[in-house]
């Protein structure tokens, strides 16, 4: 089922375009009070719209809404849950038939411990409305998506899991100024404040790698090689981690940071994404598109 989302306020963004800016407090107040405060913020929403019209970012249709977010709360509220028949247990990786899994439900990477993490879960499929919004947030810096992001992940999280830190994929501090954030660090402090997991740095980027996007499988893994470090002062020995990025496509990335966690002594690594790209329906696309993940 599609999650709901709950709505944000307006920000300027990189196009300059005219937008509504609050604190939010003020329209808390008007929807406590009632059916004639409601009615009040939808008025004043419809004529500012009027003034300075706005559209979704995603399917460009006029917003109706003041918000933060610029898209608009049917496509929010489209993005679906990755479905499939038959799912790895461990890496939780979509398959056509069970024909890939052995009689435990293990896929070959994991039964022949390749994949460097312990569980690995996803809310979507890297495609659509998802993958737009990822775009915005990643690339085009709209920031304020990270509320419905994280929410889509604390979804996919498996409520009987138990997480002792939340760790972000790092940034090489070069890809960091270039880009002024780092978007998994942004996740995982929205996951913490949501879930109440502490939040730990526990990893860093000791050379600057190529994008990956637009690199094969076996390239992806060697530009990763040997480029994550633990932190100073990584406190993750004996710790159930939950490693946070924003898009699995190969898993390379992923891979390379859950093996240097469980180097300096984590117990347990889970994998924690918004998307990863579903091979079921032949999405090559994502893996060499310039837009896809390229920490």
């Amino acid at each position: 089922m599609p999650l709901p989302l709950s709505g944000c306020s307006k920000l300027k963004f990189p196009n300059r375009r005219w937008v509504f800016s609050s604190s939010g407090g003020s329209w808390a107040q008007l929807a406590a009070a009632g059916p004639a405060g409601r009615k009040m913020k939808t008025a004043f929403s419809w004529v500012f719209n009027l003034v300075f019209p706005e559209q979704c970012r995603a399917c460009g249709r006029p917003l109706s809404e003041l918000s933060r977010v610029p898209v608009c709360s049917s496509c929010l509220e489209t993005v679906s849950p990755l479905s499939a028949d038959f799912f790895c247990v461990m890496c939780r990786t979509p398959f056509n038939t069970a024909f890939p899994l052995d009689e435990y439900g293990r896929c070959a990477l994991c039964r022949n411990g390749l994949q460097g993490f312990d569980a690995a879960y996803c809310y979507g499929a890297y495609e659509g409305v998802l993958r737009r919004l990822i775009h915005l947030f990643k690339y085009e810096r709209i920031r304020p998506l990270v509320g419905p992001l994280s929410e889509y992940m604390a979804a996919a999280l498996p409520r009987e899991q138990r997480f002792d830190l939340i760790v972000p994929v790092p940034l090489h501090w070069q890809r960091l100024w270039q880009r002024g954030f780092n978007q998994s660090a942004l996740l995982a402090e929205a996951l913490s404040r949501r879930c109440g997991i502490p939040l730990h740095n526990a990893l860093r980027r000791r050379k600057p790698t190529v994008p990956q996007a637009g690199l094969s499988a076996s390239d992806r893994r060697s530009n990763v090689a040997g480029a994550f470090a633990p932190a100073w002062r990584c406190q993750v020995f004996n710790r159930r981690v939950l490693l946070v990025d924003d898009v699995m496509t190969t898993g390379a990335t992923i891979r390379a940071c859950a093996r240097t966690l469980k180097t300096a002594g984590a117990a347990y690594v889970a994998a924690l994404t918004i998307a990863r790209a579903d091979r079921r329906q032949g999405l090559a696309q994502p893996v060499g598109n310039q837009e896809a993940s390229a920490c």
